[in-house]
């Protein structure tokens, strides 16, 4: 079971797993193995963008590389192009978000995952990623930016 640290900004609480790494963006990367990881959205970044109404993945065996879609989250809000953390190989989506995209929203950490990567790279690409407190402190600061804006 995954420890959490959490932030408050303004009205909203956010929540960010200790046993994943992150981007900047708010993709979290959940290891699986040496080189596979389980790919999603934090939970900052569903509350910011709104209901999650359509998501699209790239299919399994699509090449994925680093910094280029591999996601669409369309919701009432915005469409979302999502890049991706890593440069790899999809191996798995997530087809329960087919009939739900809601997943997204209600368990953005759990069931509302997108899609499981075999990494190329890994290892030189590890090095752009952001630990659990140095993805909250940017979150943080994000949130709290947006927060004083008219």
């Amino acid at each position: 079971m995954a420890e959490w640290l959490d932030a408050t900004v303004d009205k909203f609480t956010f929540r960010v797993p200790t046993d994943r790494l992150f981007t900047p963006d708010g993709i979290w990367l959940k290891p699986e193995g040496d080189a596979r990881f389980r790919l999603g959205v934090t939970d900052y970044l569903q509350q910011h963008s709104g209901d999650v109404a359509f998501v699209s993945t790239k299919l399994r065996g699509t090449r994925l590389v680093s910094e280029e879609e591999f996601a669409v989250l369309e919701t009432i809000k915005v469409t979302l192009s999502l890049p991706s953390p890593v440069t790899g190989t999809v191996v798995e989506g997530n087809t329960a978000l087919d009939a739900s995209p809601e997943l997204v929203n209600q368990d953005p950490y759990g069931r509302g995952w997108l899609m499981v990567v075999d990494a190329a790279s890994w290892e030189a690409e590890r090095r752009r990623l952001l630990e659990p407190a140095a993805y909250l402190a940017v979150m943080q600061a994000q949130a709290e930016a947006e927060s004083k804006q008219p």
